[in-house]
């Protein structure tokens, strides 16, 4: 009786960890993208144009990227304990800076600060949760801490409508403070602690070389879907120099004893394809739908932004329907099989939104934009798990860094891919402005990315993750 007990006690035990992190994921994700709605707020309030408070998102998009490849170094050096608490702490203080904040300079340096805490953040509190989660319960760690980055997306717009309408910009990011130091607080109390140890010295070049790689894809891709090409050829040079230096940074780390970078877990296929190949092409085709949604329901079918955020709240749901489902189907039917058929309707979805129309009945609308987020979930819960289920304990560090490297990526490909795909429809028009049209060739050419990357897939062995799914 009393081992029954403690093995309850252990399996409740396994739970808390990754919910204590999937709200430190929480608060980055939404924080990462409510600000873009309330970036007018914060300009008129600060006596500055919109526009140039950009630098505000790029600033914390920048430093994500810099400072991303280090967290597997510093997490050996200082243990992922500490150091997840203490990225929590200093996102927090960044926050009360932000909201703080008299003037834009100080402003983009609260939100630099920011984006160097969430940089550290997002790949060790993923490697607390895979440290100190039993091989079996892997499937359902992971499951836990992929809501945040499925539901931020889509509620941080309608938030931030309601925080910017009723009440001050600056509340935006005083509501982190309670969650911060709450989160701060559980870590320390509930996460064991896993000191450091001696790892090799710190690689200045890799790190030189990754973070340039990095930054400026990101901001070469950012200017890249800038609408009518205005800054085409310092987005093409940018991305030039990021893929330079990027093969620059993959030659040094391979002739490299201990790199910055450890590239030891793409030699894994299951990595590989659920996170740099396959499955950066599907996270691109996926994340290109929170941006288009949006805007289709506010131009092409002329809806007020709380309307159209109404409407994604019925595409949360499906997020939020399909995560009870996951884990039982995952199960039954193996990693493999659920890639396949849910990757296949998942395409299909997106297509469909393409197929909205205004005069659509209300009932037909919320029931293609709930299955569109139930597939949508399925898929990032299935390549979230399979990325880890065969990488051995040695080099999980490494291969959450990568994996966080590649969800930024695909982050900003998904809206530089969409942005592109509404101005090459435009242009073929010949239309000065997008229409519902140029929306719907936009979520068709996502449809068709997305069925790209799930044929891929069909590469995977039939019994990939069999020991994580249950069906070894």
């Amino acid at each position: 009786m009393s081992s029954n007990r403690a093995a309850g006690a252990a399996a409740v035990f396994s739970r808390r960890i990754p919910l204590i992190v999937a709200a430190a994921f929480f608060m980055e994700t939404l924080d990462g993208t409510i600000v873009t709605t309330a970036l007018p707020a914060i300009a008129q309030s600060l006596h500055r144009p919109a526009l140039s408070l950009t630098p505000g998102i790029s600033a914390y998009l920048l430093a994500v990227a810099v400072f991303v490849p280090t967290a597997g170094w510093a997490s050996d050096r200082l243990g992922a304990r500490a150091l997840f608490a203490s990225a929590i702490a200093l996102f927090t203080l960044a926050s009360l800076c932000c909201a703080l904040s008299p003037s834009p300079g100080l402003f983009f340096a609260a939100r630099a600060i920011q984006g160097a805490a969430a940089a550290f953040m997002s790949p060790v509190g993923r490697l607390v949760v895979l440290r100190e989660t039993a091989r079996q319960h892997i499937l359902e760690a992971i499951a836990i801490i992929t809501w945040p980055a499925l539901i931020g997306p889509v509620v941080g717009p309608a938030l931030a409508g309601l925080i910017t309408t009723y009440a001050s910009w600056r509340w935006i990011f005083l509501i982190n403070l309670p969650l911060g130091i709450l989160g701060v607080w559980l870590v320390l109390r509930v996460v064991p602690e896993h000191s450091g140890h001696a790892v090799a010295r710190f690689d200045l070049r890799g790190f030189a070389l990754t973070a340039i790689a990095l930054a400026t894809l990101i901001e070469g891709l950012t200017n890249a879907a800038e609408p009518g090409g205005a800054n085409a050829g310092v987005a093409a040079a940018l991305i030039g120099t990021g893929l330079l230096s990027g093969i620059a940074a993959v030659r040094h780390a391979l002739r490299q004893r201990a790199p910055m970078l450890d590239l030891r877990a793409v030699r894994v296929p299951s990595f590989a394809i659920s996170t740099v190949t396959a499955g950066m092409l599907a996270r691109m085709a996926i994340q290109s739908t929170p941006f288009l949604l949006p805007l289709m329901f506010e131009i092409g079918f002329a809806m007020p932004p709380l309307g159209a955020g109404l409407m994604l709240l019925v595409y949360m749901v499906g997020n939020l329907a399909m995560k009870s489902m996951t884990t039982p189907l995952l199960r039954r039917f193996g990693f493999a099989r659920v890639l396949l058929v849910n990757g296949c309707l998942c395409a299909l979805m997106i297509a469909a939104c393409g197929e909205l129309a205004p005069g659509m009945a209300r009932a037909l609308t919320w029931a293609i934009l709930l299955l569109a987020g139930m597939t949508r979930s399925m898929h990032f819960t299935t390549v979230n798990t399979l990325a880890f289920a065969d990488i051995a304990p040695a080099e999980r560090a490494g291969a959450s860094t990568l994996a966080a490297m590649g969800q930024q990526l695909a982050s900003t490909l998904g809206v530089a891919f969409a942005a592109l795909a509404l101005g090459v429809s435009q242009h073929w028009r010949g239309a000065h402005a997008p229409g519902l049209v140029d929306f719907r060739h936009s979520l068709w050419a996502a449809a068709a990315v997305m069925l790209a990357a799930t044929l891929w897939t069909l590469r995977l062995p039939r019994d990939v993750g069999a020991e994580v799914s249950g069906r070894a």
